[in-house]
């Protein structure tokens, strides 16, 4: 019984003092103080983990190390590895988002840059536009101003006589198919009038009067067989007036018998309504007996 208990003694003591100093190396790990600052500008904001100022009595390796000693090691690791892949996990997030946004600024802005350019386009071709309607605008009142400015500057175009018999005012097939000619050259068109002056043989009011008649007896035909306003023929009756002449050295001759003479005088007006299209009623109206 004694040796058994001699022999119990000395096993228990070796097995006692490796987990003796294990609980020193631990006590005098957490009692002793750090003599060296350690900065906090870290990932996490914590102070980095300590190496132990004494690795107990096993060194660096116990190979009798408890289960909660191993524990007490790993836990602070472990704690520190798991903040960490939070807060790559978090960084990596605020990534992903910061570039979404990014992306999303350079396309907004790259959109808004086409939009503008299409805008500054199509306010140029608008430009162009309006600087060739202004053009075309000025153009046509220039040339509204110079037919405006010439409006009463009639040109003789065409000019037909007609003779008659002493005393006869009747118009013969020959005299009516001269004024047909020259009525269908004015049919449709603006800006002309028609001169007619009847001269006649005799003396006195006797004379001027048959000249009025066989001035009247050709408009008459001009109104009632071609339509012609009234408005557009000016009749005047010259009697025995000396029959003018283009001959400035011939003096002028007293007609015999009776003559009408029937002038187709016009303006620019017409012309003004071919160039520019538009129509020459309202300035042609103005020429109208009031």
């Amino acid at each position: 019984m004694n040796n058994r208990i001699l022999v119990t003694l000395p096993l228990a003591a070796i097995l006692a003092f490796p987990a003796f100093a294990q609980d020193s190396s631990s006590q005098t790990q957490a009692t002793t103080p750090t003599t060296t600052t350690q900065s906090t500008d870290t990932a996490t904001g914590k102070q980095p983990l300590q190496a132990p100022a004494r690795e107990g009595f096993w060194g660096r390796v116990n190979p009798f190390a408890r289960k909660n000693y191993v524990k007490r090691q790993t836990d602070p690791i472990r704690d520190r590895v798991n903040e960490l892949d939070d807060l790559t996990a978090a960084n990596g997030k605020a990534i992903k988002d910061t570039d979404s946004r990014a992306q999303a600024g350079i396309k907004l802005a790259s959109d808004k840059a086409d939009m503008a350019d299409q805008h500054a386009v199509d306010a140029g071709n608008k430009a162009t536009v309006a600087q060739q309607t202004a053009q075309q605008a000025t153009t046509r009142i220039q040339t509204v101003e110079t037919v405006v400015g010439n409006i009463d500057q009639y040109k003789a175009s065409n000019q037909t006589e007609i003779r008659f018999k002493p005393g006869q005012t009747v118009l013969s097939k020959n005299a009516k198919d001269a004024l047909d000619e020259m009525a269908n050259t004015v049919k449709g068109q603006r800006g002309y009038i028609i001169e007619v002056q009847g001269f006649s043989s005799g003396k006195g009011q006797t004379a001027i009067s048959n000249s009025q008649k066989m001035a009247e007896s050709v408009v008459r035909y001009l109104v009632l067989n071609h339509e012609i306003p009234v408005y557009r023929i000016y009749l005047v009756g010259m009697g025995n007036a000396p029959a003018p002449t283009t001959d400035e050295t011939a003096k002028n001759k007293r007609v015999s018998g009776g003559r009408v003479e029937i002038s187709l005088l016009k303006n620019d007006l017409e012309q003004l309504s071919a160039n520019t299209g538009a129509p020459a009623t309202t300035v042609d109206q103005q020429q109208q007996p009031k």
